[in-house]
């Protein structure tokens, strides 16, 4: 089992918190990093360790209230790695969140949608609630 990795997120980056042993792989907040590949190269390493030993079941949640085109290719390189899991034959869901009238961030998930192979599902959340990322 791989340790937990945990960034914080801020006003510029996202939060991550993935936990293999509690089933937890979270991606949430707003990603307009200034170095996108120096930002998001741990949450690749990370990734590239777990899909040798992964989980049967994966469910990789995104919960992106922002990301510009620098960040959207960082997110489709995640979704990469992440079909590299089904090679190994275990199951990935991706779930793809975002809040009640924000067409921008459901538009996204749906291109994104388009072009993955993996299980994908897209769902609103009502913008009175708080998701926990």
């Amino acid at each position: 089992m791989l340790e937990p990795f945990v960034l914080e997120k801020t006003k510029t980056s996202p939060s991550a918190h993935f936990d293999q042993q509690q089933g937890i792989f979270k991606v949430g907040g707003r990603s307009i990093v200034e170095d996108p590949n120096g930002f998001y190269m741990p949450i690749y390493n990370w990734l590239a360790e777990y899909v040798k030993n992964p989980n049967p079941e994966t469910l990789f949640e995104f919960d992106l209230e922002y990301f510009n085109s620098s960040s959207a290719r960082q997110v489709m390189k995640i979704i990469m790695v992440l079909e590299e899991i089904e090679k190994t034959g275990n199951k990935v869901k991706v779930l793809w969140q975002y809040e009640e009238g924000d067409e921008m961030s459901q538009e996204r998930g749906a291109e994104i949608k388009l072009v993955s192979k993996l299980d994908f599902e897209i769902r609103e959340y009502p913008s009175d609630s708080e998701i926990d990322f």
